[in-house]
């Protein structure tokens, strides 16, 4: 597929509904005349055409994806969005195939609205993971909680949420010292590699006083 191709599709792809043929043709093309962006917008739709993928519709205002494409985003998107607001059915209760490795969106590209719509999905991933966590503690699955958690905790090892997740499903399931030494590990790693303590109520979930700083590498 012709590069600036890909990156129109992924751009239509990444925003739900119609989007402007000016706001894309300026995002894609920002430097030069407005002319010459709607000219490449043009052909590029007709390289993505004359590659046999078929998927954008355009008139002359408006470009969209057609509503019968699937788009792996979205259905992630919407898996978070489920298990976030406690809606997702007894079969979405478990981590994904894809776990942490679809939070790498569309790796080595660096334009502003990749990288802004890449954190996003991150950060909706992520509160997601904790959220599931959680749930499979109430449903006593621990060994998939504590799966979860630490799938959390190995996409952002300085996420305190995702380790506190982690701390709650071993307490759950009984193992104070499995907690204690996933909390101690952690308030190490932090103080070497920001200079900062965890909040102290993480000392407090695992039975530690507040004052207790477990001594720095």
């Amino acid at each position: 597929m012709p590069e600036g191709s890909k990156r129109l599709l992924a751009f239509i792809a990444l925003h739900e509904g119609r989007v402007d043929r000016r706001l894309a043709a300026g995002t894609l093309w920002p430097l030069g005349h407005d002319d010459r962006a709607a000219g490449n917008l043009r052909s590029s739709l007709w390289r993505l055409k004359g590659a046999g993928i078929d998927v954008l519709r355009a008139d002359k205002c408006a470009l969209w994806l057609d509503p019968t494409t699937s788009v792996d985003v979205s259905t992630i998107d919407n898996w978070a969005q489920r298990v976030i607001d406690g809606h997702a059915s007894a079969d979405e209760l478990r981590l994904p195939r894809w776990g942490g490795d679809a939070l790498d969106l569309l790796p080595g590209w660096y334009d502003d609205w990749v990288i802004f719509e890449r954190e996003r999905l991150r950060q909706r991933v992520l509160h997601a993971f904790e959220a599931l966590s959680r749930q499979l503690v109430r449903t006593r699955r621990y060994a998939h909680a504590i799966e979860v958690a630490l799938e959390a905790v190995r996409v952002e090892p300085l996420r305190q949420s995702a380790h506190r997740a982690l701390v709650e499903a071993h307490l759950a399931e009984g193992n104070l010292v499995e907690a204690r030494r996933i909390h101690l590990d952690y308030w190490r790693l932090v103080r070497r590699e920001l200079g900062v303590d965890p909040d102290p109520n993480l000392a407090v979930l695992v039975g530690l006083p507040k004052a207790q700083i477990p001594a720095a590498d």
